[in-house]
């Protein structure tokens, strides 16, 4: 972009899980690491989880082969610039802005993501559902420490990886500022989501969570499907088996999400998603961003 030139933003959030959102249609803005990590800082820039750039598939070179699925790419990215698989609460706000922009109708739609298509349902207002795809629970045992604690935690990849420990206390997560360590290291070389959960009553469980390359942060949509279906086998239930599907209320310090897992394996999530700001980056403080 040039000195002259304003980009567009807007802001949303998905169970105060919240992102700076991007509109670059056409794929012509290149934003490297530093410039997200400054836009998401939440003294210097804009502040965010995440930032959401809004890209035509058939303009991004990751998504062209989706292109024919899905119009519209969520090109995600941390909070610390990294680039992310997948974001579960970030899908459902990349939906109500297409809606919210004019460039889809309300109804059902397909996002393309770097972990796959995703397909959404977005009514005019109220919750957005994500089919978020099936979960892969793998075998490798891992253990996470905090403050000299240590739980087995259940390793589960929706589309990015998950390590899912159940808890007498959230309070034994700690201040979740830095990555609680796990172990061995090997099982996430790029890294891991770490949910800490207790249990709320029949259905519904709780949970804090470490987002990889963001800190703590309120909410975590592929979090609480990873936690959902690792409570569910937990207590014995696997729909796919049984044919019949198993839902759980999620409580994130941002709120609730729905997590149904269905008897083909595919899990569904419903919960809240809206655009609370919109706006234009200063010429001068954008250039100096990208820079």
């Amino acid at each position: 972009m040039t000195s002259t030139q304003r980009l567009p933003f807007l802001k949303g959030h998905g169970t105060e899980n919240d992102f700076v959102i991007v509109p670059d249609p056409d794929g012509r803005l290149d934003l490297p690491a530093t410039a997200v990590a400054r836009i998401c800082d939440r003294r210097a820039g804009l502040g965010g989880d995440g930032l959401l750039r809004v890209v035509r598939s058939a303009a991004h070179p990751e998504a062209r082969a989706q292109a024919d699925e899905a119009e519209w790419f969520m090109d995600y990215r941390n909070g610390d610039g990294s680039i992310a698989e997948m974001c579960g609460n970030g899908v459902r706000v990349f939906a109500r802005y297409l809606l919210h922009a004019g460039l889809v109708e309300a109804g059902d739609l397909a996002i393309a993501t770097r972990a796959g298509v995703r397909r959404v349902h977005v009514a005019k207002t109220g919750d957005v559902t994500v089919s978020m795809g099936r979960a892969e629970l793998r075998a490798e045992s891992v253990v996470v420490t905090v403050d000299g604690r240590s739980w087995p935690a259940r390793n589960v990849n929706m589309g990015n990886p998950h390590a899912v420990a159940f808890v007498d206390d959230l309070a034994h997560a700690g201040d979740l500022l830095a990555v609680p360590p796990f172990s061995p290291a090997s099982v996430y070389p790029d890294g891991v989501n770490i949910e800490f959960v207790v249990d709320r009553g029949p259905g519904r469980v709780a949970m804090r969570v470490h987002e990889r390359g963001s800190g703590e942060t309120r909410s975590c949509g592929t979090g609480a499907c990873a936690v959902a279906v690792a409570t569910a086998r937990r207590d014995g239930a696997d729909p796919t088996k049984t044919g019949t599907p198993v839902t759980y209320t999620v409580d994130v310090l941002g709120g609730s999400l729905s997590i149904t897992e269905l008897p083909d394996g595919t899990v569904e999530m419903t919960g809240p998603a809206e655009i609370v700001a919109e706006g234009t980056f200063t010429p001068a403080w954008m250039g100096a961003a990208l820079a």
